[in-house]
Formats: C-alpha cells, structure tokens, sequence
C-alpha cells in the first residue's frame, strides 16, 4: 500500500515538473493541460474527470479494476495540482531543462513503485490492454494509436507539445523497465503467498 501511494503521489508530482519546464509533457497531460485551457479547470482535476471518464470505457472491454486503478484516478490528479501550487514559475532554460529531466526520470521510478506494487493498472494503461484483447491488435499498435490521437487533439486545444513529449517518448520504456527491477516484489520464501509476476509490466510499458 506504502508503495502504490507514494509511486501514484510521486507520479503526479514528477508530471508537475514537466507541465514547469513548459518544454513538452506526456502525451496524456498534453490532452490534460488542452482541456485544462478550454474549460478553466486546474490540470490536476481535468487529469481525474479524463481519468474517471476512461475508467467508465472499460465496462465494455469488460475489465475489472482494483485498488491501485481506482486510486490512480485521484492521487495523481491531487499529487499534480498540489506540487503546482508549490513551485514557482520557471523561465530561464538552466532551471526548466533540469526540471524536464527529473520529470522524467522521476515518473519512471513512479511506474516501476505502483507497477510492481500490484493492485491494478492505471485507467489508461487497462484501457490499451483491453483495446488489445478485443481487437487482436498489438498492444504496441494500440497504445501508438491512442497516444497520437490524445497528443494530436491536445495539442490543437493548447497543450504543450516539444522537445520533452519526444524525450519522454523515447526514454519512459528504458526507465520504466529499470524501476521496475528495482521495485520488484522479491520472490517469496517456501510457505508465503507468491505475489510477484512478469507478465503484466511487460504488457503496458510504453517501449
């Protein structure tokens, strides 16, 4: 439980980070901070309505969320808004490039901690894996889909897209699968309950 929470809360504060250092956020907060513009609303809250909203696409997919799903919708919504409002504004390059690069190095540990946590995969990680078991398609193919299609509309309400949408791109995978060696539920001893498994880590990282 300690791990799933700080891995959602750290999550959202490494995304504050990027949303700082204005040089590009992940695809997801890009569609976040568009509609964030359009309606007036704070990221953090517009992150949980898309987050509820995409957690309601998953009845017919027929997917079953737990724990960590659910809190995912609001942890990291709260833990994003509250590190806004603590950080102040960045406008040099010297201090927005290091921003951008802790962002991302810090969301990747915040994947592997609530992976390997094991209570559920965020609502938008299911909704690709469920998009997979219905259509057949590659995994791979389904999250390329959805991504491009939430950076291309959030763009075109606003959000930033830039160097660091590509850097995060490229780099989240790598991350992800090193945090989640890390923070990987050690095997348990003869007469425990064995909790740990590969399978669904592989299955959602972006790379």
């Amino acid at each position: 439980m300690i791990q799933l929470y700080a891995g959602l809360a750290l999550y959202g504060a490494s995304s504050a980070l990027l949303v700082v250092a204005g040089l590009g956020l992940e695809p997801w907060n890009v569609l976040h901070q568009g509609l964030a513009e359009l309606t007036g609303l704070s990221i953090g809250v517009v992150s949980i309505v898309v987050g509820a909203a995409v957690l309601l696409l998953w009845i017919p997919l027929r997917q079953r969320p737990g724990l960590g799903t659910v809190s995912n919708v609001f942890v990291v919504g709260l833990a994003m808004d509250g590190t806004l409002a603590l950080l102040p504004d960045a406008h040099s390059l010297a201090v927005r490039v290091p921003l951008l690069l802790a962002g991302i190095v810090l969301n990747g540990m915040a994947t592997g901690l609530y992976i390997t946590a094991r209570f559920g995969p965020g609502p938008r990680d299911g909704l690709m894996t469920g998009l997979h078991r219905r259509t057949g398609r590659s995994i791979r193919l389904m999250r390329t889909a959805v991504e491009v299609a939430v950076v291309v509309t959030g763009f075109v309400l606003g959000g930033t897209v830039g160097v660091g949408t590509v850097l995060y791109a490229v780099s989240i995978g790598p991350l992800a699968q090193v945090f989640l060696r890390v923070f990987a539920v050690a095997p348990a001893s003869a007469g425990s309950t064995v909790v740990a498994t590969s399978t669904p880590e592989r299955a959602i990282l972006p790379g």
